[in-house]
């Protein structure tokens, strides 16, 4: 019997570990863009997944992970909002919010997917220009206030508090969770390709420590990266950018030989590189490619 729980605990703690990795910026930005309130969506999240690390290894892992986490997640928000003695009018739009992302949850393998939404509105222009940055790789991309403060040297206690206002900012202005309409994207644009570029490299930190911290960071930035040429197939900037990481990324293997030495681009060996990521780093600019649109930009 022990040997089966502690294998149940186990497998709980890798489909925690797991969605914690590959879904947290989705549910945070799915939350966040119906209730207007980041700091809530995230206190909600961190609430389930505690819930998870004490049901999980008793029930066994749910079938959708992401589901139940955000069932219980939703929960959380409207029992907040109702000790919070909010508006009855806002609480139906609540628990309006709620029927919904169960639906959502019930009928689908995936979340929609909102992140841009959320790297607009923390690129909005009524957030202070030095946390917008931060609160778009705390918040899409889950990384701790004290390495995002590493990373821009200014200390943990310092950056949390210019996250924390850059939050409430958002919630109080009622600041619009959507993608920008042609005419705002150069405002807010050159800050959300910032993000999407510092969160890659963020993951380079820690290259030779967990692979998997940088296999999610990196992994994150490129899906972003894809979604945002999706979304903006004539903006030549977020094109250059995706092919950026891509290219970078297609060398890490051959980087670093196995006892940890770097090697030198001139003296990798190409076999390591990865074909599929350079030919997607290339296609755009290819005669077949939207070369045309890329070339010419949007302006």
């Amino acid at each position: 019997m022990a040997g089966d729980k502690g294998t149940g605990e186990i497998a709980a703690h890798d489909a925690i570990e797991a969605a914690a990795r590959n879904s947290y910026g989705q549910l945070i930005a799915y939350m966040a863009a119906r209730s207007g309130d980041i700091a809530a969506a995230e206190d909600a999240l961190s609430e389930a997944f505690v819930a998870a690390l004490e049901r999980w290894p008793v029930d066994g892992v749910p079938k959708k992970p992401e589901a139940w986490l955000l069932h219980v997640a939703r929960n959380r928000v409207i029992d907040a909002a109702r000790h919070n003695q909010v508006r009855q009018k806002s609480e139906k739009f609540l628990q309006r919010i709620a029927e919904e992302a169960e639906t959502v949850a019930a009928t689908h393998e995936h979340f929609p997917d909102e992140r841009l939404k959320l790297l607009f509105v923390c690129a909005h222009p009524a957030i202070e220009a030095g946390a917008r940055t931060p609160l778009m790789l705390q918040t899409v991309l889950g990384i701790d206030a004290a390495r995002i403060a590493s990373a821009f040297l200014v200390s943990p206690a310092a950056m949390s508090q210019r996250l924390v206002r850059a939050k409430n900012k958002i919630r109080d202005a009622a600041i619009p969770f959507r993608v920008p309409e042609p005419p705002e994207w150069d405002e807010r644009i050159s800050f959300v390709l910032d993000a999407i570029y510092s969160a890659y490299t963020t993951g380079w930190e820690s290259l030779m420590e967990v692979s998997s911290t940088h296999d999610a960071l990196a992994g994150e930035a490129i899906a972003i990266g894809r979604t945002l040429v999706q979304l903006m197939p004539a903006e030549p900037e977020a094109y250059g950018l995706l092919a950026l990481m891509l290219h970078c990324e297609a060398r890490r293997a051959a980087r670093y030989t196995s006892s940890g030495k770097f090697v030198p681009l001139d003296q990798q060996d190409t076999a390591l590189w990865s074909r599929p990521m350079i030919d997607e780093a290339e296609k755009p600019f290819t005669p077949a490619g939207p070369s045309a649109d890329v070339s010419t930009g949007r302006r």
